[in-house]
């Protein structure tokens, strides 16, 4: 059987398709050109509410504020069919590929970020991940910042007669530790005889990416580090444990840099699959904020009952730096809940 989506994105767009092209967006309907939605502080509204069967296909989204690290102030929300919890739930730089409430220009396969030649803190977000649904869909937003703020979006979205047989749920969840729980003093070198031959054999406190129950499939995450234990902030090995896995896990990796493809530290690209998509361009010793990402979309990771993502901090979990984290997968329903999201306040960077 022929499957063009599969083996070729591009080869799909010679097939008709029986769908409905929708938008739903933030368009003054009077005619003017308000073409926003304003938010106060404290606001939950929903952006998109769809019925029926659907897929949405594209999410653009803008807003502006002068209060620091607002991407980390406004929440996205998304539920799937009858679901009361949310499939998503990330802070908007986040969920769009940029941690530490910072903006960055990027660009991947499945999302993107402008930043506007002036510098100052407004930005183009982009997302291009699909998301089926069987009955119903809804979006929602959260301004959680003390500052009201507009936000202007397009939901691009597909209706369907029937919903695409056995589709699988997009999700999306965010994690931090501030700090993680390293071992070592600050600025230990990895490299040391003796920091380099500590063992790790369970992965037990690795920093967490995701836990997820079900079946589907990891498609990637984007990883935020700000670099408090002070030289390089690598060497941690992804572990991922799938099913009933014990010890050793089904994928184990050998550093931080290689499980983000790259070598010999992180390199200042932003690639289709993989990158940096906040490179501190003037770091001397890979100290500040940092953003890396890989999409398993051509190598998805896939499981049957379980996986558990997770990363060393540094090598065997020596170093305390801030980590968080972005997972992107898609799975049956319901999902394993979330941790709880926590307060605005201790989403902020250190130094806000």
């Amino acid at each position: 059987m022929d499957m063009p989506s599969l083996t070729n994105p591009l080869r799909g767009l010679i097939l008709p398709r029986n769908t409905r092209s929708k938008r739903i967006s933030s368009w003054d309907e009077s005619g003017a050109n308000a073409d926003y939605w304003r938010f106060e502080p404290g606001d939950v509204k929903t952006i998109a509410e769809i019925e029926g069967a659907g897929c949405i296909n594209h999410i653009w989204m803008t807003s502006s504020s002068d209060e620091p690290a607002w991407p980390r102030r406004v929440l996205i929300r998304m539920y799937w069919d009858d679901q009361a919890e949310p499939s998503v739930e990330v802070p908007m730089g986040d969920f769009f590929g940029v941690g530490h409430g910072e903006i960055a220009q990027w660009e991947s396969i499945a999302l993107s970020m402008t930043h506007h030649p002036s510098g100052e803190p407004r930005s183009a977000f982009n997302c291009w991940l699909p998301m089926p649904f069987s009955s119903g869909a809804r979006i929602e937003v959260a301004n959680e910042g003390e500052e009201p703020r507009p936000l202007y979006f397009y939901v691009d979205y597909e209706e369907q007669d029937e919903p695409i047989p056995d589709h699988l749920y997009f999700h999306a969840c965010w994690r931090r530790e501030n700090p993680c729980e390293g071992w070592a003093e600050p600025n230990a070198m990895w490299a040391e005889r003796k920091l380099n031959k500590v063992p790790n054999l369970s992965g037990e406190d690795n920093y967490l990416i995701l836990e997820a129950e079900g079946r589907g499939h990891y498609v990637g995450c984007n990883l935020s580090i700000h670099n408090w234990d002070g030289h390089w902030w690598g060497e941690g090995d992804d572990m991922i444990f799938i099913d009933g896995d014990t010890w050793p896990p089904s994928l184990h990796g050998t550093g931080t840099e290689d499980y983000f493809s790259h070598a010999y530290g992180m390199q200042d690209v932003r690639g289709l699959y993989h990158g940096t998509s906040l490179y501190n361009r003037e770091h001397t010793n890979w100290e500040g904020k940092w953003t890396v990402y890989r999409f398993h979309i051509a190598d998805p990771i896939s499981f049957q009952e379980r996986i558990r993502v997770s990363i060393e901090h540094g090598h065997a979990n020596h170093r305390s730096d801030d980590y968080s984290s972005t997972a992107y997968w898609y799975q049956t329903l319901p999902h394993r809940p979330f941790e709880p999201m926590p307060a605005v306040e201790a989403r902020l960077p250190r130094d806000v």
